[in-house]
């Protein structure tokens, strides 16, 4: 706190002797400081008078150097009508200038106005100040148990080169404070914290005021976060967020207590942030959370028609001085972002961070064009370093260009529109399918031609002579097979018509399916007889003919109590026995059939695997 007063003393010495800067005058200002996060918002109404007799073209703003180097985001612009029908116009052009003459302890920017403001005209400004790291944790290390406080440090009057007449000064806060500088017209009132209205200040008055207060709201600060928006013209615009994130607040001394923590944590962590809140396009998909182990599931998502918002939980509490890394990455619909008018397509899409109350000291965000895109350009509604690079990825030939954006210090007033311009042939989008079917139809030929390519040394030598004889080999018992299944098809259409003969009863039909049975395994065995003595002539089949002949010879014995069976139980319905006793007379022959399958479908096993 010392420090800080120390500051004070210093700058208001050296604004004793500054001298009046021109016939401008505030007849008004009205300032109001949002304290409520670490995030320092001042907006300022002033009401400027023109009391000389030249016409003025713009109107200076001064802020301490201790003060503007945390500047992250400056704003001016004029408000037109009165009460109600109150309104803010376009925002005026701001830059830093270097009047002579002034305290050198000041930064100093220049607000140029639409129109000169000429004798007795007045016009009134609506100027908004964001400030990061202007909250100081006082004290700067604090235990698990204890509250985060922060000091404050301004100025109960307003700091200009002008005269003010009547100005007044509101702070809000959080709802708790530990002290304030008292001055006259100073008073606390609930949330805020209010000075004057005080009278005809002359120019440069300055009166330092530290306010010190409680604030556990996240102390968030992305170190470095990098957004890449890439931009497919198959429909999606895919964006990834890498976090470095810090808790910017107290630092925290002695041990952590996790049992502590989820017993009270509003008590033993208030100091700590658990969660942070991202909002998303409202037709965001593909959402995913992640560090680098991996997918962290204590993620929630919610929405409805214009918002999506990601409540995300890092893995522990962040305390002051902690760190965390991770992802964010979602798919947007390529309509909702990209147009095209003219044969340019642009992007419009917003800069920032989506997470809140997020201060960023480094930001890059990169945008990935489709490959073939040219004569591109950027437009940004504030100033950021710009260049340019390539990225190689799938299926690319020479790369696809990115436009590279980078900004410090940024907070979440930055999270505005911009647009990415660049001309695109249609044409380019077959590209990447053409290379596809090009590689696919060069692969398919490539294995026509492998699999047709004689690749032996010599079609004379003993191990190909012996390979083409088991090939013949392995189509000769292909044959054969063949001819067992059918046999084994014909068998099955005789147990069904014993099926139907005892669900319908007509002999007739069921003898007819008999003769057809007859005929065709007479065929069939007529058509095995040559194969099987092509196959015994082989030398190549000695250790598979075993087994084939087997297979046939069960299939024969098959065949044989097959035609019993049918026999058998024709002849009982043709004498009209009952069901019992064409049960009993065959019951022996069934079991015989019933293990002869068995056998016949382990033989099929067997030459199959040999």
């Amino acid at each position: 706190m010392r420090e800080i007063r120390l500051d004070l003393l210093l700058l208001s010495l050296a604004l004793l002797f500054a001298p009046a800067f021109s016939d401008l005058l505030l007849s008004k200002v009205d300032r109001r400081i949002d304290l409520t996060s670490h995030v320092v918002r001042i907006t300022s109404t002033l009401k400027v008078e023109n009391a000389g007799t030249d016409p003025v073209s713009e109107v200076l703003l001064a802020f301490p150097d201790t003060q503007a180097k945390n500047i992250a985001y400056l704003t001016a612009s004029t408000i037109e009508g009165k009460g109600k029908t109150k309104s803010s116009s376009v925002s005026l052009p701001i830059q830093v200038v270097h009047p002579d003459g002034m305290p050198p302890s000041l930064t100093w920017h220049s607000v140029s106005l639409l129109k000169g403001l000429s004798k007795g005209e007045s016009l009134t400004l609506d100027v908004l100040a964001v400030f990061t790291h202007t909250l100081r944790p006082f004290p700067e290390k604090i235990t698990q148990a204890e509250i985060q406080r922060v000091a404050f440090q301004e100025s109960a009057y307003y700091l200009s080169p002008y005269v003010v007449k009547v100005q007044s000064l509101t702070v809000k806060h959080s709802g708790q404070f530990e002290s304030y500088t008292k001055l006259e017209n100073s008073r606390a009132s609930g949330s805020e914290i209010k000075y004057g209205p005080y009278e005809n200040l002359p120019s440069f008055s300055f009166s330092p005021i530290v306010i010190h207060l409680v604030n556990n709201q996240p102390f968030a600060v992305a170190q470095e976060l990098v957004r890449e928006i890439e931009i497919s013209h198959w429909g999606n615009v895919q964006v990834t967020e890498h976090y470095n994130l810090i808790h910017g607040g107290a630092h925290i001394t002695g041990e952590f207590s996790r049992l502590d923590y989820q017993a009270r944590p509003h008590v033993r962590g208030a100091s700590a942030f658990r969660n942070l809140v991202a909002k998303l396009p409202p037709r965001a998909h593909s959402i995913y959370y992640r560090d680098e182990i991996g997918n962290i599931s204590t993620s929630n998502l919610w929405g409805d028609s214009t918002k999506k918002l990601l409540e995300i939980e890092p893995r522990y509490p962040m305390f002051g001085g902690w760190r965390t890394s991770f992802t964010i990455g979602y798919g947007l619909p390529l309509q909702d972002f990209l147009f095209q008018s003219r044969g340019i397509r642009f992007l419009n899409i917003t800069f920032g961070c989506p997470i809140n109350e997020v201060v960023i000291e480094n930001l890059i965000v990169k945008v990935v064009l489709p490959e073939g895109s040219r004569d591109i350009s950027v437009s940004v509604p504030f100033a950021v370093k710009q260049w340019e690079e390539t990225k190689i990825s799938h299926l690319d030939m020479v790369g696809r260009p990115v436009v590279v954006l980078e900004k410090t210090n940024v907070v979440p007033e930055h999270n505005q529109h911009f647009q990415v311009n660049y001309k695109f042939n249609n044409l380019s989008l077959l590209r990447e399918p053409l290379m596809l079917i090009s590689g696919f139809f060069l692969l398919f030929v490539a294995c026509v031609i492998y699999v047709h390519s004689d690749l032996t040394i010599s079609k004379s030598s003993t191990a190909y002579l012996a390979k083409l004889q088991w090939d013949e080999v392995q189509a000769t018992v292909q044959q054969v097979l063949n001819i067992i299944n059918r046999c084994l098809t014909i068998h099955g259409k005789l147990e069904a018509s014993l099926r139907d003969l005892s669900r319908t009863g007509d002999v007739q039909a069921c003898k007819s399916a008999r003769k057809s049975a007859d005929s065709s395994l007479k065929e069939l065995s007529k058509e095995l007889r040559p194969v099987l003595i092509l196959l015994q002539s082989s030398s190549q089949a000695v250790q598979i003919l075993p087994k084939v002949e087997e297979l046939v010879a069960k299939e024969r014995e098959l065949q044989e109590k097959l035609m019993l069976k049918h026999s058998t139980v024709v002849d009982c319905y043709e004498k009209k026995s009952g069901g019992r006793e064409v049960e009993n007379r065959v019951a022996s022959i069934q079991q015989k059939i019933t293990a002869l399958r068995q056998e016949v479908d382990d033989l099929l096993e067997i030459i199959d695997e040999i």
